[in-house]
């Protein structure tokens, strides 16, 4: 913890910046290709924030400071996807096609997802975090492995694989408990950390079956939607 909650925001939103910037550089030198590093990005912000909530005070005030970085790249989304600014390099690491349009749906979801959980949750429930696990590692890893593995798509979605629904199972449960025994280590969470685990598994599941649903675009608010949902049933 440190000492000052803005301290701690400013440490915090420098990490996030050199991510972001970091994949950004990597997808406009062509290192990598911009679908990937979308997804680099996808998976790997999420968790970098939420161990940044280890930063802060157990003051009322303290999610809301911690909101301001997921609100501040939001914004950035915001005016990159509509134009407002020119940033080529950002408009490559997070669309598909080189369309800026493209980063007001997904990744602009992303976001406001995150700002919304951090506000209502923040690090003294399981419900956010875990909803939030699910986006990032489940969700991302979905899409890394279901183009990346040979299987049959799902009877009831022909753009999603039977690898892809497996990979967001296992990413949504082993990023789900990592971050839950980070927590737990630190004692910002209850423990045992097997008494999360039932949950956990079942969000996970959960989340596999709505990740692959035909819905375009929408992963960003249903998959953590249903966590929030199952995990309210729990811990709620």
């Amino acid at each position: 913890m440190v000492s000052n909650d803005w301290i701690a925001l400013i440490i915090s939103f420098l990490l996030a910046l050199v991510w972001l910037r970091l994949n950004d550089y990597a997808a406009h030198r062509g290192w990598i290709p911009s679908d990937l590093s979308r997804k680099i990005i996808h998976i790997g912000t999420g968790p970098i924030y939420v161990l940044t909530w280890l930063f802060f005070s157990d003051a009322l005030s303290a999610r809301w400071i911690a909101a301001i970085i997921p609100l501040a790249i939001t914004l950035q989304f915001l005016l990159v996807g509509t134009g407002v600014i020119k940033d080529q390099a950002a408009v490559k690491a997070m669309s598909r096609s080189g369309d800026p349009l493209e980063i007001l749906r997904g990744p602009l979801f992303y976001g406001i997802v995150f700002v919304v959980l951090t506000v209502i949750f923040w690090s003294n429930s399981p419900i956010g975090l875990v909803a939030l696990m699910l986006l990032c590692g489940g969700d991302g890893l979905a899409d890394v492995i279901g183009k990346r593995i040979k299987s049959h798509p799902l009877p009831w979605s022909k753009h999603k694989t039977w690898a892809g629904s497996a990979a967001m199972f296992a990413g949504g449960w082993l990023f789900s408990t990592g971050m839950l025994a980070a927590l737990v280590g630190f004692g910002t969470l209850p423990g045992p950390l097997g008494g999360y685990m039932p949950a956990v598994t079942l969000i996970a599941l959960a989340g596999a079956l709505v990740e692959s649903l035909p819905l375009a675009d929408l992963d960003n608010i249903t998959v953590p939607a249903v966590a929030v949902v199952i995990g309210s049933m729990f811990w709620g």
